[in-house]
């Protein structure tokens, strides 16, 4: 039985752990190898890596990167970017990754979701949707690391996720991204309500507190989070941390009791 799931979400630029403010400017924080081995320790629920500059560069996966990863990860590892063929996701898979996360490619051809699919199983396969609030308080899905605007809404673009085999989805907010101000709730109901797949929402977490509420909005949700698991303190120092599991069970068990 699924349950919700506390889960760090990497951002990997030119090798290198880095944090972003709404999809930009970049700061290096450290060493992705690194990282995991402190969330191994930390017995992290999941660990997500996403490679934010594979895609608007044309690049293809970083495999030698990945293989690093995977064999250091002790938890679940879902890796992304740059992923547009069947053989890239396959071959990321035969790494040792449990998850290949596609976000621009799925959106230009759907079908590719369900020939990767078919390739290494539904639910290996993850879609992440980053998702902007227009003016007019309309949500539009963004591509290419948040630089193109597509007119999709983020729950016809999960919708769609599903209808063509993907096993899970990833919302990520570029408003509330690096702001440590809570999720946006508004927009995780609304996908949540939409589709039957496993989610995680990723964008604002600030506090454990966050995580709660968005768990009793969700249900059984994966709470993503950057910010809150590599900085501590008012001055954000660089410091890895995570929940402990007497921390994890508050949290999860407060919040689905008060659904």
């Amino acid at each position: 039985m699924l349950r919700p799931r506390i889960i760090p979400c990497l951002l990997v630029r030119n090798k290198g752990l880095v944090k972003t403010v709404k999809f930009s400017p970049f700061k290096y924080v450290g060493d992705p190898i690194n990282a995991v081995k402190i969330f191994n320790e930390k017995e992290a629920d999941e660990l997500i890596v996403l490679d934010i500059d594979a895609t608007t560069t044309g690049a293809e996966p970083d495999f030698a990167m990945i293989q690093k990863l995977a064999a250091e990860c002790r938890m679940p590892l879902c890796y992304g970017g740059g992923v547009k063929t069947v053989e890239q996701a396959g071959r990321i898979i035969g790494l040792g990754v449990e998850k290949v996360a596609i976000s621009s490619a799925a959106l230009a051809d759907p079908k590719l979701v369900t020939a990767i699919a078919a390739e290494i199983g539904s639910q290996s396969v993850v879609v992440v949707l980053d998702v902007k609030k227009s003016l007019l308080g309309k949500y539009l899905v963004y591509t290419h690391n948040g630089q193109n605007k597509t007119q999709v809404s983020p729950v016809e673009a999960a919708k769609q996720a599903e209808i063509f085999g993907a096993g899970e989805i990833v919302i990520n907010s570029i408003d509330l991204d690096g702001q440590m101000k809570g999720y946006d709730l508004e927009l995780s109901a609304k996908v949540r309500g939409a589709v039957r797949l496993p989610m995680t929402v990723i964008g604002g977490a600030g506090s454990l507190d966050d995580i709660g509420k968005l768990i009793e909005t969700c249900g059984t949700v994966g709470a993503g989070a950057g910010s809150l698991f590599v900085f501590k303190g008012p001055y954000r120092a660089v410091l890895i941390n995570y929940p402990d599991q007497a921390q994890k069970d508050a949290i999860v068990l407060g919040a689905l009791r008060k659904r």
